[in-house]
């Protein structure tokens, strides 16, 4: 795909047409998610007081349900789930919460992988993926676990790391570096108020004293709804399910992340000759998906129109690709057979500037002198 004129206006064009959000639909989307989620726990709770086993009957819906929940989230970090900028943001607290991530800290960071799609010396995905040379120094040991971590039998542990763990840890973690520092810098220049010795506290776990706010709210509402939730159902039956659907929920978003943009020959350009229109086009894929799946990912397959424009709503990017599909000819289709083999992309080729296959390097690596 040429950056050409022709294309920009009618970019343009389809933004200022589809970029409208609603929040009727936005609350609709939000309440059929919500009171469906709480239905399906209910019912998990109750057969687990029979036995276990009986819970996972509706397991797969709460799976699910945490998928669509992490997906309205996601838009509500880009304000185009409501038109209100108050309903953005008090919405996409409550959905971070169940979905164990602190929703404004982490839609900086998406934020910043929207700003680079495209440029791989900026942004490599979940999985970091690695370059061709950086693959070819590690062992063969450290080369199998790489493709393993990066493999669908390790998405649930990933998914479990990136929802649970991390957001706690980095929480606990920066906390107690904070208090650390603020009680030393308070020893040391007694006449500075505590207040502005926390200032001075620099982490990569926050940017600001807000994302810390957001970070300290998120933990805190979630470990009492814990507290809540083990004191009304028991901890040995509300907690086998809670870690179960998160993981397993997780490890869904990040295998359709991942799939959206390591693809083969995915657009994998640098600083130097990075295009983002071209990384939304030819670096981003269409994820074709049954009806009832685009419902519980919000339409998120549509990811080629979402990096073109992140304020088009998830209700209307559909509209919006069959208008204006003449566009996307060069957009890569994968359908959910394709998935397996797209996940084996997990190497970037710079000089090519392109994702490609562990199998295909073992192939040039083989034919080189």
């Amino acid at each position: 795909m040429g950056s050409n004129e022709a294309f920009k206006r009618q970019k343009c064009a389809m933004i200022g047409q589809y970029s409208k959000s609603e929040d009727v639909k936005g609350l609709t989307q939000v309440l059929t998610t919500l009171v469906p989620f709480a239905l399906f726990w209910w019912a998990a709770i109750r057969l687990s007081s029979e036995s276990l086993w009986l819970a996972a009957i509706p397991l797969p819906f709460i799976i699910l349900l945490n998928v669509r929940s992490f997906g309205l989230m996601h838009e509500c970090g880009h304000g185009s789930l409501f038109r209100s900028l108050w309903l953005n943001r008090a919405v996409g607290f409550v959905l971070g919460v169940m979905s164990g991530m602190p929703q404004y800290v982490w839609s900086q960071h998406h934020n910043y992988h929207h700003a680079h799609n495209g440029n791989w010396e900026k942004y490599r995905g979940p999985y970091a993926t690695l370059s061709v040379d950086e693959y070819a120094s590690l062992s063969s040991a450290q080369q199998r676990l790489y493709r393993f971590k990066c493999s669908m039998l390790a998405a649930p542990l990933a998914g479990f790391i990136y929802l649970l763990f991390n957001p706690r840890f980095t929480w606990i973690k920066g906390s107690i570096g904070l208090v650390i520092h603020t009680v030393r810098s308070k020893l040391s220049r007694p006449s500075v108020s505590l207040q502005a010795h926390a200032a001075t506290y620099r982490t990569r776990y926050w940017k600001s004293a807000r994302e810390y706010r957001h970070m300290l709210a998120n933990n805190l509402v979630l470990l009492g709804a814990w507290v809540v939730m083990c004191s009304v159902c028991g901890a040995a039956h509300f907690f086998p399910i809670y870690v179960l659907s998160v993981s397993i929920a997780g490890g869904v978003g990040i295998v359709l992340f991942t799939v959206q943009h390591n693809f083969k020959h995915s657009y994998a350009g640098d600083g130097e000759h990075w295009d983002p229109d071209i990384g939304a086009i030819e670096g981003t894929s269409y994820l074709v998906l049954p009806r009832w799946l685009n419902w519980f990912t919000v339409d998120i397959g549509y990811h080629h129109i979402h990096h073109l424009s992140a304020s088009i709503p998830n209700y209307r990017l559909a509209a919006c690709h069959h208008q204006y599909q003449h566009l996307f000819s060069n957009v890569t289709r994968i359908t959910l057979g394709n998935v397996f083999g797209s996940l084996k992309c997990i190497l970037w080729d710079k000089h090519a500037r392109r994702i490609i296959s562990v199998a295909e390097y073992q192939s040039a690596h083989a034919m080189s002198p």
